[in-house]
């Protein structure tokens, strides 16, 4: 593993969107070879299944993948290898229509990288309106921060910014709130009210929940 800040981690997350069409056995597949993955040397968690809920004023998404690396170069080493571009090709191509993926560097993450399979998580990703400044875009993110000590239920909390525009759509702030199971994510609802506060400044919103199967898994460390 690539020697990197040992309180540092780079959150992956990519959403996908399943055909309508699709044959469900195709997609229990997809998740199936997407949670394999977590064998490759540089990921140290990796989670793939079913979104619990979606609400977004454009997009809509039906599964999500979440892993978890200790440098940008271990999520490269990821991308590229061989066994993550044939997952991609022969297992989620076929099946998907759709798909959005952002990372972030999570910088002073002292907690473990693994996330307990039954927990819930929310993950919310924003777009900011054209031209918003520095400050803008650092009132966003402190907003979000600031989350944690409004729900003391919430286990885990990463928020930053996109630095793989590729697949974004264009947005660019993103985080992760982790909490023991639904009955606490529910009590988050009022978070919701984040994106009336910012309006002035988020020109999108996606807020997706899900719940981490049991095959949810972590690399040895």
């Amino acid at each position: 593993m690539s020697s990197s800040n040992p309180n540092q981690i780079i959150e992956h997350i990519v959403l996908f969107k399943a055909k309508p069409d699709a044959d469900p056995s195709a997609v229990n597949a997809m998740l199936r070879n997407l949670n394999s993955l977590v064998s490759l040397d540089s990921v140290i968690y990796l989670s793939a299944g079913p979104v619990s809920r979606c609400r977004s004023n454009s997009l809509t998404f039906t599964h999500v993948l979440h892993s978890r690396y200790r440098s940008k170069p271990d999520l490269t080493s990821y991308s590229e290898n061989p066994n993550h571009v044939s997952v991609v090709a022969n297992y989620v191509k076929p099946v998907v229509d759709d798909v959005m993926a952002v990372d972030w560097v999570a910088g002073d993450f002292s907690d473990p990288p693994v996330v307990s399979p039954g927990s819930a998580v929310r993950l919310t990703i924003l777009k900011l309106k054209e031209g918003t400044g520095e400050s803008c875009k650092s009132e966003v993110l402190g907003t979000l921060k600031g989350v944690e000590e409004q729900f003391p239920s919430i286990e885990q909390l990463t928020v930053g910014e996109n630095f793989s525009p590729g697949r974004a759509k264009g947005f660019s702030i993103c985080s992760i709130a982790v909490f023991k199971g639904m009955k606490e994510l529910e009590a988050m609802d009022s978070e919701s009210e984040l994106a009336n506060e910012q309006k002035d400044k988020v020109d999108g919103v996606v807020v997706l929940d899900y719940v981490v199967a049991a095959s949810a898994q972590s690399a040895s460390l």
